[in-house]
């Protein structure tokens, strides 16, 4: 299991066999590569090497959609701690971190859920 970290050093999500997971354990994309997408299949960015969920800033318009895999049937038991995140470099203009710029594409809502009136 491989913590996510946001550019300010907060723990965002975690990486599993092929999954990402929010901090509550609710699945919210899978990894092909070190390609990360969305439940639906769209793509949101790539893991860096140190642990971010980073994305050009000009959102690339040739990537399809991709087939999302099964929905993970068990929930991922999370650590009660993570190691501290590593001292982040400052990121180019180009470059954005999912988890600040876009935090509502990364958000879990349930389909149980009722809506808001």
């Amino acid at each position: 299991m491989i913590p996510i970290y946001r550019s300010d050093g907060e723990w965002v999500a975690v990486y599993e066999k092929g999954n990402v997971f929010n901090v509550d354990g609710e699945w919210i994309g899978f990894v092909v590569g070190r390609e990360v997408f969305d439940t639906g299949g769209s793509y949101l960015g790539f893991l860096s090497d140190d642990q971010r969920l980073l994305r050009k800033r000009t959102r690339p318009i040739d990537r399809p959609l991709m087939k999302p895999p099964t929905i993970p049937s068990e929930r991922i038991k999370l650590p009660t701690a993570v190691p501290l995140p590593p001292m982040f470099p400052s990121l180019p203009h180009q470059i954005i971190d999912m988890f600040e710029e876009y935090p509502e594409k990364l958000s879990y809502v349930s389909e149980t859920r009722p809506d808001m009136d």
